[in-house]
């Protein structure tokens, strides 16, 4: 439990808190211009500020306790976890043709969101368990790829391809951070090169390939299925350098930009500040990530580095999806840009993970472990 060690004032990372709330005062100001009428603020902006205190209210939990306790609780998490997304599949609310929703009266709950950190918390149980460090073989990888696969499959059903591939990605970055025997790495790169082409013809759904089709060819059907990239690309390029000024972006407030207080976001902050104020924005955030690294290079212990460096790469591949989205790079799948985007549940889950980030080092001063 929590005693009190002045130590822990010390070592906690006053740099990292001023740089989340950058960037959260940064997607505050974008979400009231992204959906305010210019005289009254929505019900949207003020959910989004109770959100933001109640993330803020985690700070104090969760940095109350040593993250090493997650080692005895992380399964417990997780099968929680695996019961609201079946509740959610059978028993959830409905939008958009997708089911992902429990609602709890005050607050509708997107088990999926909390499944990525879930994810973490349960790969960095297990490596740091079974690391002998001469490298995991494929039959040690079976254990943590059902860790994965389960909750992959259940967001496949609701359906989510975006946040299940988050699943995926998160996996594949945490089993590549760690030894791998180089027999496995072979045998995994083939088995996803056979595995992709199968999946396209087989798993992906009609409307799903045509997102990826839309992706490759968005001019095609510019009023229907290309509508989002392209005006998405005319809101970021008619920003020019400085942009179009605060409360001023025509495509958010004149309802061109779908999405544009969640998954497109960000096209309007670079319509309203141009690109100096992308540059500034995504360099606040790069220092972010930056620093959530420096904590898992500075950790106490193998599970402390594990766990910070999942955190990272669960922020790091939801902005990256994001953002090459925005920019009509990558497919529209519906990924949130972290901290910045509306949304309870991504921005509780993100927020619960900067926490750990904070906890984790507060106590890199403690006796070291394996």
């Amino acid at each position: 439990m929590f005693q009190f060690d002045r130590r822990l004032i010390l070592n906690f990372d006053w740099i990292l808190l001023l740089t989340v709330l950058a960037v959260i005062g940064m997607g505050l100001v974008n979400l009231y211009s992204a959906t305010t009428n210019g005289y009254t603020s929505s019900h949207i902006f003020i959910k989004q500020i109770y959100f933001y205190i109640i993330g803020l209210g985690l700070v104090v939990t969760i940095i109350s306790v040593d993250y090493r306790v997650l080692l005895s609780w992380n399964y417990v998490f997780y099968g929680v976890i695996i019961l609201l997304l079946i509740m959610a599949k059978f028993f959830g609310n409905s939008a958009g043709g997708a089911q992902r929703w429990i609602n709890l009266g005050f607050f509708k709950l997107q088990p999926s969101e909390p499944a990525k950190l879930a994810m973490v918390i349960c790969l960095a149980s297990y490596y740091y368990r079974k690391d002998t460090g001469k490298g995991f073989s494929l039959r040690e990888l079976i254990a943590p790829g059902l860790l994965a696969g389960i909750p992959f499959i259940l967001i496949v059903k609701q359906p989510d391809l975006g946040t299940a591939l988050m699943i995926a990605m998160i996996a594949i970055s945490m089993t590549l951070f760690v030894k791998l025997r180089w027999s496995t790495l072979v045998i995994i790169i083939m088995a996803c090169m056979i595995i992709a082409p199968l999946g396209w013809k087989f798993a992906l759904k009609p409307y799903q390939q045509q997102r990826i089709e839309t992706f490759l060819h968005p001019e095609g059907d510019p009023l229907t299925t290309g509508y989002h990239i392209m005006q998405s690309k005319i809101a970021v390029g008619s920003g020019r350098a400085f942009g179009k000024g605060f409360l001023k972006g025509s495509q958010a407030h004149l309802d061109f930009l779908p999405e544009h207080h969640t998954d497109f976001a960000f096209s309007v902050w670079a319509e309203e500040f141009g690109f100096a104020g992308s540059v500034f924005f995504l360099a606040c955030y790069t220092f972010m990530l930056l620093l959530g690294l420096n904590i898992a290079l500075s950790a106490r212990d193998k599970f402390g580095v594990l766990l910070a460096f999942g955190i990272v790469a669960l922020i790091f591949w939801q902005a990256f999806i994001n953002l090459a989205m925005i920019l009509g790079l990558l497919p529209v799948v519906g990924m949130p840009l972290p901290l910045f985007s509306y949304g309870g549940s991504s921005l509780l889950t993100n927020m619960a993970g900067i926490c750990i980030l904070f906890n984790i080092r507060m106590r890199r001063f403690m006796v070291k472990t394996t």
